[in-house]
């Protein structure tokens, strides 16, 4: 079952806003599948397993077409079996709600990928 943020459009919050903060992001947080962690207040990291490179690497081109649809693009690293991924705000420094938005896309894309 995916978040209720995967429906929702990934809106950048502007060069002037500030970061979230813990308290503010918690909720978000919490609709996240269990591959995401936050490090230092700063970015989301998720890591996605996979049976084997092919599939993996076609889970990254899916999240590099969800990134240039929604204009919103991670970090992104590719390994036998494995993608990683670092997301945050760049225009802010950290964390907005664009963040978790994106997030829950990517963790539909790979429940999608699992079916």
């Amino acid at each position: 079952m995916s978040s209720p943020l995967a429906d929702e459009p990934v809106e950048p919050a502007g060069d002037d806003a500030d970061p979230l903060e813990g308290d503010e992001y918690a909720d978000h947080f919490a609709e996240l599948g269990d591959a995401w962690e936050v490090v230092d207040d700063h970015h989301l990291e998720a890591s996605y397993e996979f049976p084997d490179f092919e599939t993996a690497l076609a889970f990254t081109n899916e999240i590099g077409e969800l990134a240039e649809r929604e204009w919103h693009h991670p970090d992104i690293s590719l390994s036998w079996g494995e993608v990683g991924v670092e997301l945050w705000s760049h225009e802010v420094g950290g964390l907005t709600r664009a963040d978790f938005v994106m997030a829950a896309k990517m963790d539909r894309l790979y429940a999608d990928a699992e079916a």
